[in-house]
This record gives C-alpha cells, structure tokens and sequence, in this order.
C-alpha cells in the first residue's frame, strides 16, 4: 500500500543576513544549534560533538551542526536513517540517552558503529525532544574510559542539554521556523585550550546596539582607521563562518547562570592575510544604568602563530598543525624546504587542500583516527610521486601536530646512514604495510553489507564463511546458538566429520570456551593449540597446531550463542585484529538475531495467512467468484492485503478487498480483525455504507497505529445489481460482455483508520451476463519509478485479452503478469466475479 508522505517547507536565510536563500537553514536555527553543541561538549569534557536534526525525508536524518570536527572528513556519516542500527537512530526512536563510554561496550551495543568508525573514543546521546516532538539528537565525542560507565552528573548534563535545545527549537518552531535541515552539516569551532596569551589589542562588543569598540592595538593590526564604534560585521567578516558561529555562541552565553567564564579563541584573518588569534570572554558585565550585557574580547599570540619563531624554525623536524576543523594553523621553516611550498599558501587551508595527498581514502582514515582517538598515528606516505615520508600525527584538544620525516633521512645526530624504503613500506600502492593494516578496517563494511541481505540462519551463516575466513586466512568455523538456558550447533565448515557433536546441546554452565565467551562477554583468542590446551586442559582438540578465536555473540546486550573461527597455523592476534573480530562478531549477532525473529515471525504470519484468507469461496447460481493472493519477495511471507467473499442475510453476495499498511504480524493481525470485522457487519444487514463507516470507526477505536484501504461491493446475482462502497483504494475494473475492459468511477471516501467522522457514499451500477468485475489492491499495478496509472492501463489490457478464458485461468493471467512485469512485487490480492451468461 502507498503511504502517505508529507514534505515540509520553510524560509531560510544565510548565516550573514536575511537574503532568501532555498535550502539553507534560518541564521536563529544555525546559532542556537551551534551554541547547544559547543555547551555540550565542553559541559561533559568532550572534544567534538553535533546535533542530528530531522530533515524534510520522513525517517532520515541529517547531521545540521559539526563542532571540533571537519565536516569534510564527516561526510559520510552527515545522513542518518532512523531504522539504522546506530545509537543515534535509536535514541531518535526511542527518545531514551545511550552512553558509550569505551569502545568495548560500543563494540557490544552497536558493532555497526565501530566498524565505520573503528578507533578508540566515547560517545553520549541525548534526544532533542519537547513534550512529544523528537527534533533530533546531541551528539559529543570524548576520550574513552576503558570499563567505567558514564557517570551520573554528566548524563544528567547531556539530558538537561537535549531538553534546553528541544525548549529552543519548539519555539523556532511556534513563531513559524522550520525546524528541519535540508543540506551539509555547517561546522563550528571548539574553544581553545587555556594558554597564557600575550595581548596585542582589545575590543568591546555592546550587544544591545551591536556595535564593537576596538583599542588602538586592534585597529592597528586590523587597518581600521575610525576610533569610533563600528558596526560588528567589521570584525566578524574577518572570521571565518565556522568561526563566527562560535563567536555568536559566546554573545549568547553573556547573561546566563551558567555562562560566566567561558573562554574562546578564534582565528581572525587580518589584511595581509595572515592569521591571528582572538580571545573572547563570555563573561556579562553591565556598564551604567543601561544595564546593556558586552562582550570583551582581546587579540593574542598563544606562541603558535603562523608566522613560526625562530625556536621552532631551527627544529630540525619539518612540523604542522591543524585545528580541529582541519585548517593549518602552524608551519614552520623546514616544512617549507620540504614541500616546496611556501607558508602563505599552506596557511588557513583545509589540509586536504594545502597537500592534496591527504585527500587519498587511506590517509583520510589515518586523519580520522587522530581526530577521533587520544593516540598518535603513524605511516608512511608518498606525496605527489616525491619522496616518501614518515608521518606522525600527534593528536590534542585543539588540533593535531603533524611530523614529515623523509624515509631516506636519518634521525639528527644518529650517524646512521640513509636507507631507502623497504619494499613494505611500498607496498599497497605506496601507502606502505600501514596501509595493508588499515585495509582491515574495511572488511567490517563488507561484511555488514552482505549480512543486511541474509534473511535466515543458514544464509548469514554462510555469508559469514564466504566473506569472514577467507579475510583472515581461516579455514573452521562454527556458529552455536543459544536456546533455552543450551548451546546448539547451528552451522560448521572446516572441522573433522562429528568432532563438534559432543558440544551440540552443551549447557551454559559447562566449562568449554564457546560457553565461557558468552557468558562473560569476553573474547579469547589462543595463538597457539598448547596455550589453548593450557587454558583448557580436558577439552579434546581436533589439531595440533593452529589457533583459535571464541567470540561472543551478543545483539544489543542480549546473548545470541557464540562463533569460533580455527586457523591452520599458529597466529598472532594484535590488538588491531582483535577489535575488528570483537566488531564482526556483533553484526554477526545482530543478523543471526535478526534472521531468528524472521523466522519466528515468518512462522506467525504464515499462520495468520493460513487462517485468514478464505479457503473456499461461496458458490451461487449464476455467479462465481475466483481469489488470488501472492505475498511480496521482500520481508514477510505475509502482509495486510485480503479478500473476502460473504453470503448476507438478504441473499446477496457482499465481495470485499482490502490492504492494511505495511506487512508481517502486525499488518496480518489488523487484517484479520478488519475481515472480521465486515464479515459480522455484512451479516448483520447493514447496507454497504454502513458496513464501512462502522468498520472505519471499529478501526480508530482499536487503535493499531495503521490504517487501511477497501472496498465493498453488494451484489445481487439475480439480477446483477450492484451497489459499490470505496475507502481511499484504487477503482475496480470491468470488463463488459464484449471484451472491452473499462476503469470503473466508483465514488470513495477516506481510507479507514484516520477519520471516525468520515461518510462514505454508493455508486450503483449493473453487472450483465458475461461480465467480469475486477477488484485489486495497489501490488497489482504499482512499479517502483513508474506512474501507477501505467500499471492500471496494463492492468486494463490484459483483462480485456482474457476473452472467453475461464473465470480462474483469467486470474492466472493477471497474477502472472504482475509478477513477470516486476522482480519485486508489493503483496498482491485479486478478487473476480462474474455473472453467468443463461442458456435457453
């Protein structure tokens, strides 16, 4: 069944003024999204953080703030679809926080997570919710702590900065704002860590008049020749926007309880291009009687500057720094020398821009890895076909500091003689053995893409051996599920006939690897058989040499059974390989758990399907009757579509057809209670309209959360009367005793399920010998990409080239060219009827 869609639309304006400007956010949305993840992130400690905010697409949403982060880098994660299995889709979903605070328990809860992003780092969410409205969700990064929770203060603190931005968008929202994001995330910078400045000019922002009063120093450095107050656009035009948007975050902060303090420091171009710094004091203090709040700020050097010193000129290190937004912020001589370029055309550049290599996937993956995590990265890099470089990227709170060392150079003072590079560090098209290593970090991806389309046990298990050993060289595998308090071997490849039998059924208290992984939630990994047998000395052993992983299975925190994956030969397991196997194993939980409520659900939904759709229709004189329905490829094996034919009291035949919204159990349970439902209304007497008014009331009072197409024929076979009721589903057919087939103008009213005032009126029509009158729900003719009406033009044709055919091979015919006309068919349910033409 189509389902309704709604698409919002909104005003906006840009970030600088009030230009009308389609598809970019209102400037009062931007500025209070930016200050809700700049206070929240520095609230719990953390080092990025953003708000996710629903988009104009029903079910996606869209990163609309990125602070301390690159939104370049990002992209890939800037869209969220709520039916993802990722923490920000689930605390949308379900409006409640989750709290991440290493990346083992990420690892258990959302193994998706970690394998699009696997490096060591913590996460908190909070719903953007008010009242009942869920607007989004906040999002911060912060450095993991390895088995301690999230403490109490600072998810209150998360919670409490979810519940402020919900307050402030609601009323976005109510003076007519709309509330959603239609593009890029727009990134903001983070405060700098506190370092003493040394001061070269102040200013002071009234904010009451919005104009900025700056002290010689100032207007020296920034050419501003007027002593007098100017308006603030002429020093926020010298920032970037990323910075501009935390400048206006602190002005919001001048007043609150709780702003007093706050610190930013901000890069301002000055005229020659150069970058400085200025610190901003959100402090609000109040000047005479006006009682106006200002703002004061100063223009500093941190000992940082792009300018560079002659310290660190004469490092004999080539060093640069980024902030966190990626932009290069320091060079200093031996960069130069070494890249042959200059300051000025390195300085204030994205560093994807200022050395293009960086661009590459592989090295964006490493630039990730230090904005993400707290520890150093290194590899080895060839840019532009020059010299290879030893990289290191040395992450902090303000950004990260690159070292460049040529691989054919020595350390200073060693007298170790240069060498070239191994053919190692070549390898992988000279991304070097790093790069090899990294590779690993994709097969979490690939597999996760091959498990969303297994839909049984057998099929992840088997996506599982084709995709999983082959990765790290494996040669056994076994897959144990846990049922009723016992293991149970659901799938083996690669061991000796019957040697895993004995552990068939195993109990969870029994002291074998696969159980103990379970029941701890702890991988083990055994480099060896001998350190297996040491750990495990009566468990019998099908090889003397080899190695083994045990891993559990657990989706969400629930136990789902335990997967041990054997290796010929002896191995080292690092910890790199350890983390993305302890990542595997949870999308391998969450498809195995996900493929045992299919199974479970499929199981119901073929047995609601079974008892009720009609087994056997009613035979009348003069009348037959023929049904067909067909589940869709996708999904369930059942959905909400179903026909009913009923014998009323009066003597006529009542045919009815109809589609619930959506498909498996729930859809199949609605179903039942509708046909029900008409069949006892159809009985009872009540005429056509009032067997569906009193349906569609029935409906709102059960409440189900669906709604539900139909229609409704009365027929008299004697005389081929018809009286024809339709709720919001597609028109019947006809075709006429001639051959000609016909769209039939039956007049309709809602569908069922949303109006309980609704009428519902009756066409009246006649049924001549011979004819067939044609009910279908939408399956029948809607094709993805293609106008409906294509598919009822087809419909129509091939009714009208059924002939003379028997009343069933006629529905054969149809059903057939649904299905040939489509891979994927909807659900589909046919009803014909057709008068017999009379002998003399």
């Amino acid at each position: 069944m189509r389902r309704l869609s709604r698409r919002a639309h909104a005003g906006c304006v840009t970030p600088q003024g009030p230009v009308p400007s389609p598809g970019t956010p209102p400037q009062a949305l931007t500025q209070a999204l930016a200050e809700a993840a700049t206070d929240a992130v520095e609230a719990v400690g953390g080092y990025a953080g953003g708000v996710y905010l629903r988009s104009g697409t029903e079910g996606l949403l869209r990163l609309a703030v990125l602070a301390g982060l690159p939104g370049e880098l990002f992209r890939p994660w800037s869209r969220m679809h709520t039916n993802r299995p990722f923490p920000v889709a689930e605390v949308h979903r379900s409006g409640q926080p989750v709290h991440l605070s290493d990346v083992e328990e990420s690892m258990r809860r959302f193994p998706q997570l970690v394998a699009s992003l696997p490096f060591p780092f913590a996460s908190l969410y909070a719903p953007v919710v008010a009242g009942r409205e869920r607007f989004g969700v906040l999002v911060v990064l912060r450095p993991p702590a390895p088995g301690l929770p999230v403490g109490a203060r600072d998810r209150a603190r998360m919670t409490r900065a979810g519940l402020r931005l919900g307050e402030v968008l609601a009323g976005l929202s109510a003076g007519g704002t709309g509330v959603w994001w239609p593009g890029d995330p727009v990134c903001v910078q983070l405060p700098s860590g506190a370092v003493p400045p040394v001061r070269f000019g102040s200013f002071d922002w009234d904010l009451a008049s919005g104009t900025v009063t700056m002290d010689d120093g100032l207007r020296s450095i920034l050419g501003v020749p007027e002593a007098s107050p100017l308006p603030i656009e002429a020093l926020t035009s010298r920032l970037d926007p990323e910075d501009g948007y935390a400048l206006w975050a602190a002005a919001r902060l001048t007043g609150a309880a709780d702003g007093g303090g706050a610190v930013r420091r901000l890069r301002l171009r000055g005229p020659d291009g150069g970058l400085h710094l200025l610190e901003v004091s959100a402090r609000s203090r109040f000047v005479g009687a006006d009682g106006h709040g200002h703002l004061a700020g100063a223009l500093v050097d941190l000992g940082t500057g792009l300018i560079g010193s002659d310290a660190t000129d004469r490092l004999p290190r080539a060093i640069l720094a980024i902030d966190r937004l990626g932009r290069v912020t320091y060079v200093n001589e031996r960069t130069e020398q070494l890249l042959g370029r200059p300051r000025g055309v390195l300085a204030g550049r994205p560093l994807w821009e200022a050395l293009p290599w960086f661009g590459l996937p592989f090295h964006e993956e490493q630039l990730r890895a230090a904005l993400l995590s707290t520890e150093p990265v290194r590899f080895v890099a060839r840019p532009e076909e020059g010299r290879w470089l030893s990289v290191s990227l040395h992450p902090g709170r303000d950004g990260v500091t690159m070292v460049l060392v040529p691989e054919d150079e020595p350390a200073p003072g060693s007298g170790v003689p240069p060498s070239p590079p191994t053919p190692s560090a070549r390898a992988g098209d000279g991304l070097g053995t790093e790069a090899a290593r990294g590779a690993s970090l994709y097969r979490p991806v690939a597999l996760a893409i091959a498990l969303t389309e297994a839909m049984t046990a057998r099929q992840v298990s088997a996506v599982v051996t084709e995709e999983l050993l082959p990765a790290f060289g494996g040669r056994q595998l076994a897959i144990y599920l846990l049922s009723e308090r016992r293991m149970y071997l659901a799938w083996e490849t690669g061991f000796p006939p019957g040697f895993l039998d004995p552990f068939d059924g195993v109990a969870l208290d029994a002291h074998v690897p696969g159980v103990d992984v379970l029941t701890s939630g702890r991988a083990l990994f055994f480099e060896s058989m001998q350190v297996l047998r040491r750990a495990y000395p009566e468990l019998p052993l099908d090889a003397e040499t080899g190695a083994r992983a045990f891993l559990p299975l657990i989706a969400s925190g629930r136990p789902v059974g335990s997967c041990i994956l054997g290796f010929d030969r002896p191995r080292d397991f690092g910890p790199e390989e350890r983390a993305v196997l302890t990542a595997l194993a949870g999308l391998i939980a969450q498809a195995l758990e996900r493929a045992q409520r299919y199974d479970s659900e499929a199981a119901v939904a073929r047995g609601l399907q079974d008892a009720l759709l009609p087994h056997r229709l009613p035979v009348r004189e003069g009348l037959e009757t023929v049904g067909r329905y067909l589940p869709g490829t996708q999904g369930m094996d059942v959905g909400g579509d179903w026909y009913d034919v009923v014998e009323t009291a009066g003597g006529e035949l009542a045919l009815v057809i109809g589609d619930v919204q959506g498909h498996g159990v729930a859809a199949a349970a609605t179903m039942g209670q509708l046909r029900s439902a008409v069949r006892a209304f159809a009985l009872s007497g009540l005429p056509p309209q009032e067997v569906v008014r009193a349906t569609n009331r029935l409906l709102i009072d059960l409440d189900p959360g669906q709604f539900a197409s139909a229609c409704y024929v009365l027929l008299d076979a004697g005389t081929g009367d018809v009286q024809a009721v339709r709720a919001g589903h597609p028109q019947p057919l006809l075709r006429r005793p001639d051959g000609a087939a016909e769209l039939l103008d039956i007049a309709g009213g809602v569908v069922l399920g949303v109006d309980g005032r609704a009428s519902y009126p009756v066409t009246r029509l006649r049924l001549e010998e011979g004819a067939v009158l044609a009910l279908f729900t939408d399956g029948l003719v809607e094709r993805p990409g293609a106008d409906i009406d294509e598919g009822v033009e087809r419909l129509r044709r091939t009714l009208a080239s059924t002939g003379s055919l028997p009343l069933p091979e006629a529905a054969d015919r149809l059903m057939h060219e649904a299905v040939r006309s489509s891979d994927r068919p909807d659900d589909i349910a046919l009803l014909l009827a057709s008068r017999r033409r009379r002998h003399a």
